[in-house]
């Protein structure tokens, strides 16, 4: 007779997963009583231009609970360890490397992964960046059985949620992070009981959002203003798409569509009176909040009060 699992407690989970979206699933976890045995994030990295280390968001919560914390460099070559740990299941998400088919084959009912996409489109590192960057208006997170192929296992359960004109990167992570503790909660005590049904993804659908490179980062200025928009809230607020100002880099968190004229050429700041008004292919773009290197972060008012004579230079 196979083991039934009645309450939280009685689960042994390793939970792997790094960033700010990840502490969201794993603060649930906690609070339901998941018996978590240990955390695998990535390794505390340096920030800012002291270089100060920074642990990551997983790794503040998992400490404040006395949870034991795993930080293996490549865990691909690491993972021996993992074997003394004993866990049931493995519940990952938002990791930050390839987990490799020898961890997946230690828990006795496997790797569930969410999935920050409604699968099998936009398998990959970049689901919530690339949902905005594409112009969806519906998104939402895929409860997967992890496999030896990117983004690719069984599914078992998905949350839609809704991607509002206003969503940036940021405000849609937090929303899609919400979502999965959600489903994680409603769902792992029946996974591991046998009570949920997998399907397989159709590959004649699948899509992919891979990773986005600093050379990513750089907005185009060949767009249509809504393309550019979506890019513009896809990379906000972290990293950030940039244009370059003087040599400088000007990263632009917000914009709006400010008219359908044409008053000079593409890339030329054909007002900067009240504001900053770039000139794209099909009209003029209001860049409402942006920081220039070096600056702070600041809406486009304050920057034009200490930036002056802007009207007629060009952004690359």
């Amino acid at each position: 007779m196979e083991k039934r699992f009645n309450k939280p407690s009685d689960l042994r989970v390793v939970y792997m997963g790094t960033p700010s979206i990840s502490a969201i699933v794993f603060q649930g976890l906690i609070e339901e009583g998941y018996n978590i045995v240990g955390l695998i994030c990535n390794e505390d990295k340096a920030t800012g231009r002291k270089g100060k280390m920074e642990m990551p968001a997983t790794k503040v919560l998992a400490l404040a609970h006395d949870i034991p914390v795993f930080q293996p460099h490549r865990i691909r070559l690491d993972y021996e360890w993992l074997k003394d740990l004993k866990p049931d299941v493995i519940v990952t998400m938002a990791y930050g490397q390839i987990v490799p088919q020898g961890v997946l084959d230690i828990p006795v009912y496997g790797c569930l992964n969410l999935h920050g996409s409604l699968l099998p489109e936009l398998r990959g590192a970049a689901p919530i960046q690339k949902a905005i960057m594409e112009g969806k208006t519906i998104t939402g997170v895929t409860l997967q059985r992890m496999a030896d192929k990117m983004d690719a296992g069984v599914m078992y359960s998905k949350e839609i949620v809704e991607i509002e004109p206003k969503d940036n990167y940021t405000s849609l992570a937090s929303k899609i992070g919400e979502a999965a503790k959600r489903q994680i909660l409603r769902d792992l005590l029946p996974y591991v009981n046998g009570e949920l049904v997998g399907e397989e993804q159709d590959e004649t659908k699948v899509t992919f959002a891979m990773k986005i490179k600093p050379e990513d980062e750089h907005l185009p200025l060949d767009r249509p203003m809504k393309e550019t928009i979506d890019l513009i809230r896809g990379l906000s607020e972290t990293p950030g798409g940039y244009w370059m100002l003087r040599d400088l880099k000007l990263k632009v968190y917000e914009a709006h569509i400010q008219s359908n004229e044409i008053l000079g050429e593409v890339g030329e700041i054909v007002s900067d009176h009240k504001g900053i008004f770039l000139q794209l292919q099909d009209g003029v773009l209001s860049i409402d909040r942006l920081q220039l290197e070096g600056k702070k972060a600041m809406d486009a008012k304050s920057f034009v009060n200490g930036q002056r004579d802007l009207k007629g230079l060009r952004l690359e």
